[in-house]
């Protein structure tokens, strides 16, 4: 079946030019999201300065080939403030951007589309590694569902890591089998250089480490009689030169210097305090990494960062907001971002398993070994995590499970004309409901949940919104000319929907965006709200969210899936709380308490369950010498932190008693 050789190519290069063409229509609508200005601004010092410090919590790879066409550019570089890592890079990024790009998005397209050339090696790694593992049928599939998969296209385009890991992932799994299968100094080699690059690309990339090794024990058990020692020494060994081929590729990235910044700057903080805030164990062995320059200092940093930043994050899905990971969000979040024509094609392909129509010889059985372990070992490591913000930090798993369904199609189409319109269909529906959103595909969700309208009421984060849809609102504003408006804008203060020619007026986020007006009680007009703002993930708890009564409201307009739009007689009563308590603080910045008092007085009235007013009362009233107006207000601050998880409770809670104390 399809041995063409020349309409196999055909085929390849057609796949390939309607991928290109859907990257690129993806990458003219989209503003920037959330991350890249971050990854951008990393990526070019990286080049011109050799400083690795700005975003230690993602290796350079991709920072460094997305940031390939602008070198040749002139820009202009924000002065170092020697803050923060984190804060340096989304502020310096978003200055470095705005002042050199604006809202063009000139250099964001070059830099873009040099990413995405990880995508399109991604779909041509699918389909060698399937038509090695189970022939040239089964790659045609996997490709075909791979061009068209949303989630894999709505993070092509963009400079992120999570298409890179996938790469280098999938890459790295064919790479070890192919050496397995037919060992060589070449092959070792590959394996260990593409080990290397997907250590290079993200620090999850080392998963991959402990299952290859698993998969060494597993050649090792089913070794002829009589070479078990030998196949333990042989792989053994291998596995131990491609660790250290992959550990020197590594360190290539980082231009084989351990200091994370160049000679005259430090990491803020220092790694030795940055290691502090993880369990003693985990503390001890950055600690004995670095004493002994394992790996690079910025690479360490990272691997902090991941484990720090995970206990963090809160989790939204299927309506309901934990503060903390929870083991189910990955499998959850499948069923729903996952087509229902490459579901059906996975229950197939495990059909087929079962049945003994698919893993028929010795070849095919390893592969589908290889496959599978890793497939699953993949996830029930991603629940274990905890960072449940996305299916992008599953990619991988797509790209397995579109090779698994190409394996089942191929096994079962040549069975019978029946197989073979089944798996058309099913092919079909894939390519189908995955168009119907083009090119808005990361708000996907299958229509067993209702559709892309549907995904904000159940999911959130780069799930539906990462904060892309800047030239919609623009549009929409025009459109609505006269209308006044507010919003809420989920990426600000690093990316500013002003760059962007959107002039509504400025509601409060998660990060602490807020304009200077005081938010009305009541908006008569129409209030846009960023999807993440609604589900209220990057509020610290559900309670302390001032838009949480829009949950349960019907939206009167979506804006690319991301942005909702109400009307009429809008209540903001708690979002005005929050915006002139936001407003106090900054003038208690600027040493000015007696003009935040009333401000902060204001937004108690408003808004007298939520933390942040009582909290900027209670510094407010402090700064002006009203020790009993501010001891009330930091103890109602107190109760109010119960609504926190018990790990950021007791942290705010040491902060207010903190300032109780003092007076």
């Amino acid at each position: 079946m399809l041995q063409s050789r020349r309409w196999v190519t055909v085929a390849v290069v057609t796949l390939l030019a309607l991928q290109v063409f859907q990257i690129v229509v993806v990458l003219h609508q989209e503003s920037l999201t959330y991350d890249e200005p971050d990854h951008m601004y990393a990526g070019y010092r990286m080049w011109k300065n050799g400083d690795y410090g700005l975003n230690p919590e993602h290796p350079p790879l991709v920072k460094l080939l997305a940031t390939v066409p602008v070198l040749g550019e002139n820009l202009w570089v924000p002065p170092l403030r020697g803050i923060y890592f984190k804060g340096e890079a989304y502020a310096g990024g978003s200055a470095w951007l705005a002042h050199n790009d604006g809202g063009t998005q000139r250099l964001v397209f070059r830099m873009r589309l040099s990413a995405a050339l990880l995508a399109l090696a991604l779909s041509l790694v699918v389909f060698f590694a399937a038509r090695e593992w189970f022939g040239t049928t089964a790659a045609l599939v996997a490709m075909t569902l791979v061009v068209f998969d949303p989630n894999i296209l709505a993070h092509s385009g963009l400079v992120t890591t999570d298409v890179g890991a996938t790469l280098f992932f999938l890459a790295g799994l064919w790479a070890f089998y192919r050496y397995v299968k037919q060992p060589g100094l070449l092959r070792l080699a590959i394996a260990g250089v593409v080990l290397g690059l997907l250590l290079a690309t993200k620090h999850s990339g080392v998963m991959l480490g402990p299952m290859l090794l698993v998969l060494v024990g597993w050649e090792v058990i089913v070794a002829p009689k009589g070479t078990h020692l030998r196949t333990a020494l042989r792989l053994g060994g291998a596995y131990v030169a491609m660790v250290l081929v992959a550990v020197g590729v590594l360190w290539a990235f980082y231009g084989f210097r351990y200091a994370a910044r160049p000679a005259g700057l430090q990491l803020v903080p220092t790694l030795e305090a940055y290691r502090q805030q993880l369990k003693p164990f985990d503390a001890g062995v950055i600690w004995w990494m670095a004493c002994l320059h394992l790996l690079p200092e910025s690479y360490l940093m990272g691997m902090v960062d991941i484990r720090a930043f995970a206990k963090n994050f809160t989790t939204f899905v299927l309506g309901n907001w934990y503060p903390h990971g929870v083991w189910w969000y990955f499998p959850a979040a499948i069923a729903i971002k996952t087509t229902l024509g490459m579901l059906a094609l996975v229950v197939l392909a495990g059909f087929a398993i079962v049945t003994g129509k698919l893993g028929k010889g010795p070849n095919h059985s390893r592969a589908l070994v290889y496959v599978l372990f890793v497939w699953v070992a993949y996830l029930v490591t991603a629940g274990a995590n905890g960072l449940n913000i996305g299916v992008r930090h599953i990619l991988p798993l797509y790209a397995l499970a579109a090779v698994i369904a190409g394996a089942g199609v191929a096994a079962l189409a040549p069975l019978s004309n029946k197989w073979k319109w089944v798996c058309s269909v099913l092919i079909a529906a894939h390519v189908v409901s995955a168009l119907s959103t083009f090119p808005n595909s990361l708000a996907y969700a299958n229509e067993a949940w209702g559709g892309p309208r549907k995904t904000y009421l159940l999911l959130n984060d780069s799930n539906v919104d990462w904060g892309s849809q800047l030239y919609q609102v623009k549009a929409w504003e025009d459109r609505h000319l006269g209308e006044d408006c507010w919003f809420a804008y989920t990426v600000r203060p690093f990316i500013l929907p002003e760059t962007y020619g959107v002039h509504c007026h400025i509601l409060p986020n998660g990060l602490g965006g807020a304009g200077k007006e005081l938010v009305p009680t009541v908006i008569h007009g129409a209030v846009l709200l960023s999807a993440a703002e609604v589900d209220g993930g990057l509020w610290p708890s559900k309670e302390m969210n001032p838009y949480r009564a829009f949950q349960t409201m019907k939206p009167d307009e979506e804006i690319d899936y991301g942005v909702l739009v109400y009307r009429g007689d809008v209540h903001m009563e708690a979002t005005g709380g929050i915006s002139r308590a936001f407003l106090a603080y900054n003038l208690l910045m600027e040493k000015k308490p007696q003009e935040a008092l009333p401000l902060a007085e204001e937004a108690v009235r408003l808004a007298p369950d939520q933390l942040y007013p009582q909290w900027t009362l209670g510094d407010a009233a402090a700064a002006v010498g009203k020790k009993d107006e501010a001891r009330a207000a930091y103890q109602a601050a107190i109760v109010a932190t119960g609504s926190l998880d018990p790990e950021r409770q007791k942290d705010y809670v040491k902060q207010i008693q903190a300032s109780l104390s003092k007076l």
